[in-house]
Formats: C-alpha cells, sequence, structure tokens
C-alpha cells in the first residue's frame, strides 16, 4: 500500500488547483447543512456531524487509494449511531467520539488484512432491503423534527403511525417551513445551482422560520439543540473502559462503511488510470474514524453522494477535499453565529430527501422478479431493519448473506456420468439411479464440494443395492481445494457401504490438500490407500487409468466367482 501522506506531490497538484479550490468550495459551502443534518439523524450533538465531515474527509483523504473518495458521514451510519442510544452513557459526546475510533480501528484492521474480497459475499438482496430500509428509517426519523409533533412509540415505525392518527396535532408553520425546503431543493438542484441550490433551499426555508419565529411561532433552530463554538475542537482521547462494549456497533458501521466506500471505488475511478485498492480504501475510511473521533467528531465512511458532489463540481485531485475542509473550517469560526439560525425543520427537509433518494423501486422490483428466495430474503432483510436496532440488523442481513451463499451453492451440485467409449470419445450421461454388479462407474460433480453439499452428492451417488456385487465407483474431485470433515465423513461412509457387497470407491483428486485431508481424517483406511489416485496437468489421464484399473479388479473377482 502506497499512502498519499507519504507522498506530498499526490496531495496538491499546481495545474489542478484552481478546479480544485472550485469544486472544494461547493463541497465545503454544501456540507455544511449536511453535516448538522447527519448529526441530527444521528441524535447526537449536530455539531458532531460537522466535525465528523471536516475531519473524517481530511483525513480520510491522506490515506485512501481513491483520489476522490469523500469520506463523511452517511445516513446508514447515522442510523446506526442514533439506535446505540449513547444518551444512557455516562459521558455521551466523549462515547460518541470513543465509537468513531473504534470503527476507525476496525476498519484499518480490515485494510490490513485485506478483507475486501469477502464484501462479495453480501448479495445484492441484503443489500437491496438493507438500504432500502435505511432509506425509509431517515424518511421516518424525521417526521417529529418535520411535523412539531412529538410523537411516541417504541422505534420510528410506531411513530409514525402515532403521528397517523394525530396529524391534528402538527404544528402547521413548522411543516410549512421543511415543506419549502424540499420544494426548494427538488427544484434548485436541477438548475445551474446544482449542489449549491441544496444549501440555499436550507437557508430559505430557516429564512421563513426566523420569520414565523417573529410572529411568536415555535420553530426550533440549532441553536435550540446545539452551541457551535467559533473554534475548532481540541483533541480529546477516548474512553478506554467503554471500548470493548462499542465492538458490536463498530463491527455493523465499518461493514455498511465499507460497503458504501466500495461502491465509491467503483463508481469514481481515479483520473490517472491507476486503480483503486480497496483494501488500502478501507484503512482510508479507518484513518478518517480515527482522526473524526479524536477531533470530537461522529463515525464516518465512503460517501456516494458527496463524492458525486465533488466529481460533478469539477475536482481533479484529492487536493480538492482538502480545500472542502478548509471551507468548512472558515465557516465555523466566522459564520457560527448564522449556522445556528438554520431552521431544524428545514434540516428535517433536507434528510426526507436524502432518505426518499436511497429508496430505489427499479432495484427493488429487479430482486423481487428474480425469484423467491432473494425476495424472501430481501423482504426479511427490509423489515428486519426497521423494527430492531440498525447494528444488529446489519450483522443480521451478514448472516443472511452468508445463509443465502450456502443455499445457492449446494443447490448448485450436480453430477454426470462419464462413460469412456471405444472409439476414444468421452461421453457425459446421467448416472445410474442404482448401481449394477460387475460394473465401474465414473462420476464427475460439478459445482462446490464442501459441508452443505455433502448430503446432496451423497443422494446423488449410485444407490448401493444387495444385488450390487464386484463394482467400482471412481469418484472423480477436481478442482476443489478443500473437502472438509463432513464430506469425507459421507465418502467413508459410501466406501463402507461398497464393502459390505464386495464393491469398491475410488478418489481420482488433483489436490494434495484434500490427499492430506483423507490422511489426516482416517478415510483414506476405509477407502483404501490404493484406491486415491493422484492427479497430474494432463486433463483425464489419470481417471482414465484408475478406469482401466477398476476394469481388470472386477474382471479379476468376476473369474474369482466363476472358478468357486
Amino acid at each position: 500500500m502506497k499512502f498519499p501522506i507519504t507522498q506530498p506531490r499526490m496531495l496538491f497538484r499546481r495545474k489542478t488547483a484552481r478546479d480544485d479550490a472550485m469544486a472544494g468550495l461547493v463541497l465545503g459551502v454544501e456540507s455544511i447543512p449536511d453535516g448538522l443534518a447527519s448529526g441530527l439523524l444521528a441524535g447526537v450533538n449536530p455539531v458532531a456531524g460537522l466535525y465528523g465531515y471536516m475531519f473524517g474527509m481530511v483525513g480520510g483523504a491522506l490515506f485512501a487509494s481513491t483520489s476522490l473518495m469523500t469520506i463523511q458521514a452517511t445516513g446508514a451510519m447515522s442510523i446506526i449511531v442514533a439506535d446505540v442510544n449513547l444518551s444512557g452513557r455516562a459521558d455521551p459526546a466523549r462515547s460518541l467520539f470513543t465509537l468513531s475510533i473504534v470503527t476507525g480501528l476496525v476498519m484499518i484492521l480490515a485494510g490490513f488484512l485485506r478483507l475486501g474480497s469477502f464484501l462479495r459475499f453480501v448479495s445484492n438482496s441484503v443489500m437491496t432491503g438493507f438500504v432500502t430500509a435505511v432509506g425509509i428509517n431517515i424518511v421516518l426519523g424525521q417526521l417529529n423534527d418535520f411535523s412539531g409533533y412529538q410523537a411516541s412509540g417504541g422505534n420510528r415505525v410506531a411513530r409514525a403511525f402515532d403521528l397517523l392518527f394525530h396529524l391534528d396535532r402538527a404544528d402547521p408553520a413548522t411543516v410549512a417551513v421543511g415543506s419549502l425546503t424540499i420544494i426548494l431543493i427538488v427544484y434548485l438542484q436541477r438548475t445551474r445551482l446544482g449542489p449549491l441550490g441544496l444549501v440555499v433551499a436550507v437557508f430559505a426555508g430557516s429564512a421563513l422560520g426566523a420569520l414565523f419565529r417573529s410572529f411568536d411561532h415555535d420553530i426550533a433552530q440549532v441553536r435550540d439543540i446545539a452551541d457551535i463554538p467559533r473554534s475548532l475542537p481540541f483533541l480529546r482521547l477516548p474512553v478506554v473502559s467503554e471500548m470493548p462494549s462499542m465492538l458490536i456497533p463498530a463491527l455493523s458501521l465499518a461493514f455498511v462503511g465499507l460497503v458504501q466506500g466500495a461502491a465509491v471505488s467503483a463508481g469514481f475511478p481515479n483520473r490517472d488510470g491507476s486503480l483503486p485498492d480497496n483494501s488500502q480504501d478501507f484503512v482510508g475510511q479507518g484513518a478518517g474514524n480515527v482522526v473524526s473521533g479524536l477531533f470530537q467528531g461522529m463515525p464516518v465512511g465512503g460517501s456516494m453522494s458527496a463524492s458525486a458532489i465533488v466529481v460533478g463540481a469539477g475536482a481533479r485531485s484529492r487536493a480538492a477535499l482538502f480545500y472542502a475542509g478548509g471551507v468548512m473550517a472558515v465557516v465555523i469560526l466566522v459564520f457560527a453565529s448564522v449556522v445556528q439560525r438554520i431552521a431544524i425543520p428545514s434540516v428535517a427537509g433536507l434528510l426526507i430527501v436524502v432518505g426518499v433518494g436511497t429508496v430505489k423501486p427499479a432495484k427493488v422490483l429487479r430482486v423481487a422478479r428474480t425469484g423467491p428466495v432473494p425476495l424472501t430474503v430481501m423482504s426479511i432483510t427490509l423489515i428486519l431493519t426497521l423494527i430492531i436496532p440498525l447494528q444488529y440488523a446489519v450483522l443480521v442481513g451478514v448472516a443472511l448473506s452468508v445463509l443465502l451463499f450456502v443455499i445457492r451453492q449446494s443447490s448448485r451440485l450436480f453430477t454426470r456420468r462419464i462413460v469412456f467409449r471405444d472409439d476414444g470419445r468421452v461421453m457425459e450421461t446421467e448416472p445410474p439411479l442404482d448401481l449394477p454388479p460387475g460394473e465401474v462407474v465414473v462420476i464427475q460433480p460439478y459445482g462446490a464440494i464442501f459441508f452443505a453439499t455433502a448430503s446432496i452428492l451423497l443422494d446423488q451417488m449410485p444407490k448401493v443395492t444387495p444385488s450390487t456385487r464386484h463394482s467400482v465407483v471412481i469418484l472423480r474431485v477436481r478442482g476443489a481445494d478443500d473437502a472438509g470433515a463432513t464430506m469425507l465423513d459421507v465418502l467413508a461412509q459410501y466406501a463402507r457401504t461398497l464393502s459390505e457387497v464386495d464393491s469398491k470407491l475410488v478418489i481420482v483428486t488433483d489436490n494434495e490438500h484434500v490427499i492430506r485431508q483423507l490422511d489426516e481424517t482416517g478415510a483414506i483406511g476405509t477407502i483404501g490407500r490404493d484406491n486415491v489416485y493422484r492427479g497430474n496437468a494432463f486433463v483425464g489421464e489419470t481417471v482414465r487409468r484408475a478406469y482401466a484399473d477398476a476394469i481388470e479388479w472386477v474382471a479379476d473377482h468376476h473369474s474369482g466367482d466363476q472358478e468357486s
């Protein structure tokens, strides 16, 4: 891994400075309301959202391999933080910073262990259900701030129903502020303002809120729930004693961040043609979290929306991310009093737009049309994500992905019989249901060979009947690198069944590891060491030799029966 922090020329380039500075200005200004929104969505001090955006983005840019990956808080990660319920801890603020650091350490470890390849085991069904539920959760989580009615209930769905049954208690002025923000965001983002339209919309909604406040309407503002200091944060160390208890939410945050980061890497390739390294991007996201936590910020990860903004604004190198961080710092230092007057319903309106945009009906329909199993997995993931804390829903989703992978792999195993014709050609046919007497049957399995397919393979092998005598079944295992104890037990059981009717099992494999497993588990003693053939680089040579030996063995035993 070659980290940009060790190569200063990767950080700033004179020929791209102007484009990067303009893109950084757009991203930095846009990140102010977005950072506040992420903090509110997470149920923490909105200032932690600002600091997370600023320090996470800069810290990550020093290490990530994808040059324009913008590392900021995402909706999914904010929802997980909200479900952790940090308010019940002795020092909620330091607990939040601790969570950021633990998440960062998990990501860094994943990067150095090169666990990026494991993301392929997360099925599209699980991710579609999870992302859809996150979008719904974002919308439902903002209904209180958007309506001005503090609904009650055990989760976001219950609180949404409570609001639905008490619409008459919603505050019209608060709803007007949020609605104006949504309308302006949708409209202005389609104009030349582009991403800056979001900023204009939030400030226009806040201006309407200030007008309502002048007429004694209670429109909540950021200053009502948090003070934004006109200074940058000092270094804060984590609560070491709380680190073990943060591991489960940190694992969930890391998983979500890493998946989203992998999507950013795929969607925004490096302009210089260099290939991104997912594992190094893991380290970059981890570094962003550690820096964010040390400087009082919330957990962050690769953000698709923020990366799209900076790319769309014309960024040509990672220097744009440093400019964006500088813009955020200037706004916090100089315009803190203005930021404090941002209306909470405007921020809620912004998050509702983000939540609605997260839901992709076309993706949901594609998964639903794939088949009953993907539809069921997607539905279970979606429902669980809506009703249980997100950090546990993420882990359940991962377990469902693994289960779905095992089910799919086990269902794909099938066997064919290899027949060697007299003219030298080789033909594949269906294996016989029962093993005839005095016959050699060569079986070739196709698919994964592991514990979940052991019973399936046994069911597809020719059945040994009382009439089966002096027959040989040759199992050709080619390409498998690990049979596993369950599979070896099944093969040993089948070999014993054959032995009871004076028949035998022969195994042909090209993998030394499988042969060692046969030896170490004792299965080779049941099968017979002479009945295990080591394959070579010439395809078909060893199985032909095993077949010829088997024909000779059957002939010898058949002649022996005739003599007796």
